[in-house]
């Protein structure tokens, strides 16, 4: 038997793998964690905890579900825990879809959300956003799709939505609305506390950005209780492991780390954003912890410099509506002004 792709599932057979840099101990700008360092209240958890690892964890996270409550005011009932955004992502579409249903993407936005689509069997819908990087929000509504998803503030253009977009989206879209606030610790303005105001909202969190723990995979979903409901008969039971659960609840106890590293972005974000215009970038507004900017030399030419130079940043110049862009995370003010020095170094070479 030759054995080819044609084994695959349909929808799947077009995947690559995702992005997989080769390490020899760089700088990473490229991936949006929190630049302050790991969570340190989920460090002392981890420093002095013990487990039975032979015992299961709780079947849907109760804990963190109820500290998570706790924190916005909501019922656990609301909540649905799992490992990472990304299995959210997953359960969400195994929850809404079914075989060959739409689901409309604006682009550009998370290149996650097409693979989520098609391992579940559904056909992503590209739906361009504004000239301003702005929902269209006719587009959107007019699209025949079972769930429409978008990020705020989006990946990887750093912007939010307009408020007044997503209410009008979910007012009037014939399905489930899905708003990703994986970066939404660094903006203004959330839906979090809003889902029992819309029969078909579901908000995305993750404890991969400003908790600073992505190497434990946790990450939430927040919906009224019917949805939220409809999502934890789907999850797969105890797919969030104690360990992580326990260092998650441990991390939401510890607010100040959360201002200390917005306060951090919030100062920096403008510093670094006048320091690559100086050299030449256009740049984007960002209400998130990176920023996107289109550079004045080849895109390829400068992320591979910075490479030799030991920075990683993430390249979407190749990418339609974000030609020639790279994406940085914002970094502590030596991070930036290393960066800057290594960027520079570059242009004027």
């Amino acid at each position: 038997m030759t054995v080819t792709r044609d084994i695959m599932r349909e929808t799947t057979r077009g995947f690559s793998k995702y992005y997989n840099p080769e390490l020899h101990g760089e700088l990473r700008l490229d991936t949006n964690t929190n630049v302050l360092g790991s969570n340190p209240a989920a460090e002392r958890y981890l420093a002095e905890g013990k487990w039975d690892l032979n015992g299961y964890p709780n079947t849907y996270s109760d804990g963190l579900r109820g500290a998570l409550a706790e924190l916005y005011g909501l019922e656990a009932d609301n909540i649905i825990a799992g490992n990472g955004s990304d299995e959210m992502l997953d359960v969400t579409f195994k929850t809404f879809t079914n075989w060959g249903d739409n689901c409309a993407v604006p682009v550009p936005s998370y290149s996650l959300y097409d693979y989520f689509v098609k391992c579940n069997g559904g056909r992503a819908i590209e739906v361009d956003l504004t000239e301003d990087f702005q929902l269209d929000v006719d587009a959107m509504v007019r699209q025949d799709a079972k769930v429409a998803i978008m990020p705020s503030p989006n990946n990887p253009t750093g912007n939010s939505f307009r408020t007044s977009d997503i209410e009008e989206i979910l007012s009037r879209f014939d399905g489930v609305v899905v708003v990703d606030e994986a970066y939404g610790e660094y903006a203004d303005d959330s839906m979090v506390r809003r889902i029992d105001e819309f029969d078909n909202l579901v908000v995305l969190r993750t404890f991969s950005k400003a908790y600073a723990m992505a190497a434990l995979r946790v990450g939430y979903a927040v919906a009224n209780r019917n949805l939220a409901d409809m999502m934890m008969s789907v999850k797969i039971p105890y797919s969030l492991n104690m360990v992580s659960e326990g260092a998650a609840i441990a991390a939401v106890s510890d607010q100040d780390f959360i201002r200390r590293s917005v306060e951090m972005v919030r100062e920096q974000r403008p510093v670094l954003d006048a320091g690559l215009r100086r050299l030449g970038f256009e740049t984007f507004p960002s209400d998130s912890n990176f920023i996107l900017a289109r550079s004045p030399i080849d895109h390829a030419e400068l992320v591979a410099g910075l490479k030799e130079r030991g920075v990683l940043i993430r390249d979407f110049g190749s990418k339609r509506r974000t030609e020639n862009c790279v994406r940085t995370t914002v970094g502590t003010q030596e991070h930036n002004a290393f960066l800057l020095e290594c960027i520079a170094d570059i242009v004027e070479g």
